[in-house]
């Protein structure tokens, strides 16, 4: 898998123009589970086919079970300079119904561990847990603070098919929480945050300044990127690609150096509706202006059109060029930009 990784970086190379690479990410599963030495020929091999930035970004995603000591240490000498760790809860009710592999123990030793070895690091925070409340997200909130991270991720629990959750909700076994108490819940955590000095520059994710991910806002500001490995997704000229999912498919591509990848062509509506999606998750928003030299005055006038009605209901604020969503609206953020969303241009 490293071997067809490596060479896939190699073959794929001109999807990218002929930039400073800004960031690389080892995510999508368990990287942790990696070697230093095999991180290290990642980096290497994407070093010899692109120029760095002297300032890239190379984050690793890591569970906390995954934590031996000394791994920090390694994985620093080898350029990883960023570290995302999977905490999710630090209840350990909470962790045995996300089904997480780790406990709460460890995830205090990682997150202790993590600070004495990296400047730059982030932590994921689930809310809508069920059976959560107020006061016990405050409490994961609290926790999550006392460790003075630069950086937090946090997403309401969503139920995946074919989970062990998923089935204790069909069988009533567990309820999730109302929506009413998970929107209480996003609101706690974005006050927590932005009076502890974050800025929430994405729906989702909260930064101190200069420490917003390189990599997060690559995706919400449209920007390409390269995407290595069985199931992942790239995105270079308005066009859209991902590898087949299947390991063993994937190396037989790779080794008959014919990547096995379904790519799909974004309309320029397509590019409209994502471009206002993302703008809208944004602290920047969406500017008239700019969807004028993207998309040209049609798109402009139906975007005014369009805006009116979430103005009325204080959903969004326009201050005359650039349109945000307000406070109490940022939890219904992907619904309302959904709603703004073009079919056609009539």
């Amino acid at each position: 898998m490293l071997k067809a990784m490596i060479e896939e970086v190699a073959l794929r190379q001109n999807e990218l123009a002929d930039a400073p690479l800004d960031s690389i990410y080892f995510g999508g599963g368990t990287p942790s589970l990696l070697q230093p030495e095999e991180i290290a020929q990642l980096i290497d091999a994407a070093a010899k086919v692109f120029r760095f930035s002297p300032t890239i970004e190379i984050t690793l995603e890591m569970n906390p079970d995954d934590y031996v000591e000394g791994y920090f240490e390694a994985i620093k000498a080898k350029g990883v300079n960023r570290l995302s760790v999977g905490i999710q809860s630090f209840f350990e009710e909470e962790l045995k119904q996300m089904n997480r592999a780790h406990n709460a123990q460890e995830a205090y030793v990682v997150l202790e561990a993590v600070k004495k070895h990296f400047d730059n690091f982030s932590l994921d925070l689930i809310y809508g847990m069920p059976g959560s409340s107020l006061e016990t997200w405050q409490k994961n909130i609290d926790i999550a603070l006392s460790f003075s991270p630069p950086h937090i991720s946090s997403y309401a629990l969503t139920v995946e098919e074919k989970t062990a959750l998923a089935y204790q909700v069909e069988k009533n076994q567990v309820e999730l929480l109302p929506e009413e108490l998970v929107a209480q819940q996003f609101d706690r955590l974005v006050d927590c945050l932005t009076d502890a000095g974050f800025d929430h520059y994405e729906l989702s994710n909260f930064g101190l300044p200069h420490y917003h991910s390189v990599n997060n806002s690559a995706y919400w500001q449209g920007k390409p990127y390269l995407g290595i490995g069985p199931s992942a997704h790239s995105f270079y000229a308005n066009q859209r690609s991902w590898n087949v999912a299947n390991n063993k498919k994937y190396i037989n591509g790779i080794e008959a150096k014919q990547p096995l990848i379904e790519r799909e062509e974004l309309s320029t509506i397509d590019q409209y509706n994502e471009f206002v999606m993302t703008g809208l998750r944004t602290e920047k928003g969406v500017a008239l202006q700019d969807i004028k030299i993207k998309f040209g005055e049609k798109f402009a006038q139906l975007f005014e059109q369009q805006v009116e009605k979430h103005l009325t209901h204080q959903h969004l604020f326009w201050d005359g060029d650039t349109v945000k969503v307000t406070q109490k609206a940022k939890f219904l953020v992907d619904g309302i930009a959904s709603d703004l969303f073009l079919l056609n241009l009539e």
